[in-house]
């Protein structure tokens, strides 16, 4: 069976052989051949580097226009066609964009694969770490008051950069931010986000909790990562930043459907909280209309018979008593007491101003059961 050598035939020479003149430095001729070898392939680098990302933002805008006009097409509208025709012109001149930087991204392909090896692509490390197989000792277990003394010691050190956070945009300014302050990346600061939202949304502040919805999101894809790889989250936010760049379908729509349902807990919680707080104002106000028996004067006055509640309305005793007469002995003074127990009747109001009539005043109701023994006293 024949050998065949031709695969060492794009070899370069390498830089410890000795075929030099005698009169020529072999040391300083090997270390400027080494130097000029490693700034060609600096070179070709930079060039693919420039080529993919050319043909990736072509690929990303040609996206965009398909986007555009397929709202377009599904407005309808008569007004969208001047601006249709001009996405399907600029489309079309995209495409040919992405044609011609795919045949780049192809030469540059077949260029690198008939360029010759040498001595620095020959081989590449296959570890460049040892690990040890060493089992962790698992985290001792917070208690909640523990949790909560963190979390208000972390918030009150560092709210100033977490709200900066809140408000970024872009993946790559995240990234660098993150970068810059690697501490943010915590349980403590995705806690923070999710009840800034809360406070946004109840103070109707819906376009600026949609944008920190956002990066609360980011900073608990973050941290589950985190999880699933058992690491420290401060070690692999580049690495979620990494994927989510690279635009994967797949990891885009999981991230915005977990988006949209936080956005939409967050909107639940803060009706919830308003809830609240309106039931709490109001029975806080109910303690303060209670009247000397305890009872709320508002729900006495609209469970009163509408001839009765007439009688309040105009502040006419006389007519109250008009009206009590007619009515039910019993009824009367379930309905009387029941005012004299929320504070809508004094039955002695006349004699605390002064009664220099003497006499003893009772209750509208009792003073009916007596025919006509004495002057009523009382005001509602």
């Amino acid at each position: 069976m024949m050998v065949d050598y031709s695969v060492w035939d794009h070899i370069e020479v390498s830089d410890d052989e000795d075929d030099t003149h005698p009169n020529i430095d072999t040391p300083s001729l090997f270390r400027w051949r080494h130097q000029a070898r490693i700034e060609r392939m600096e070179q070709f680098q930079k060039e693919k580097e420039e080529v993919d990302k050319g043909c990736r933002d072509c690929k990303r805008k040609l996206a965009e226009c398909h986007k555009k006009m397929k709202e377009l097409e599904l407005s309808g509208s008569e007004s969208s066609n001047s601006e249709l025709q001009r996405l399907q012109a600029e489309a079309q001149q995209l495409k040919k964009e992405e044609k011609s930087w795919e045949e780049k991204v192809e030469q540059l392909r077949k260029k690198e694969k008939t360029m010759p090896w040498n001595v620095d692509t020959l081989s590449k490390d296959g570890f460049s770490k040892s690990v040890f197989n060493v089992k962790a000792e698992p985290p001792e277990e917070e208690s909640e008051e523990q949790k909560e003394k963190k979390h208000k010691t972390f918030v009150e050190k560092y709210e100033k950069q977490i709200k900066h956070f809140g408000m970024l945009r872009r993946w790559d300014d995240s990234q660098k931010y993150l970068s810059d302050n690697p501490h943010l990346v915590c349980e403590e600061t995705a806690n923070y986000l999710v009840i800034w939202c809360i406070d946004l949304e109840v103070e109707e502040k819906h376009a600026l909790m949609e944008q920190v919805a956002h990066q609360t999101i980011v900073m608990q894809f973050i941290l589950e990562l985190a999880k699933s790889l058992k690491v420290d989250p401060r070690a692999c936010f580049r690495q979620f930043f990494t994927k989510i760049k690279t635009a994967d379908q797949q990891y885009m729509e999981g991230f915005n459907e977990e988006l949209e349902a936080f956005k939409e807990r967050v909107r639940g919680r803060a009706k919830a909280r308003i809830e609240r707080a309106i039931k709490e104002y109001e029975e806080e106000e109910q303690q303060k209309r209670l009247g000397p028996g305890g009872l709320d004067p508002v729900e006495v006055y609209e469970s009163l018979p509408q001839e009765l509640q007439k009688c309040f309305d105009v502040k006419d005793v006389q007519m109250l008593q008009d009206t009590i007469s007619k009515m039910d002995p019993a009824e009367a003074k379930h309905h009387m007491q029941r005012c004299i127990d929320s504070g809508l009747w004094v039955p002695n109001a006349r004699s605390a101003e002064g009664g220099e009539k003497g006499e003893k005043e009772e209750g509208v109701y009792e003073e009916l059961k007596k025919e006509g023994s004495g002057e009523n006293g009382g005001s509602p």
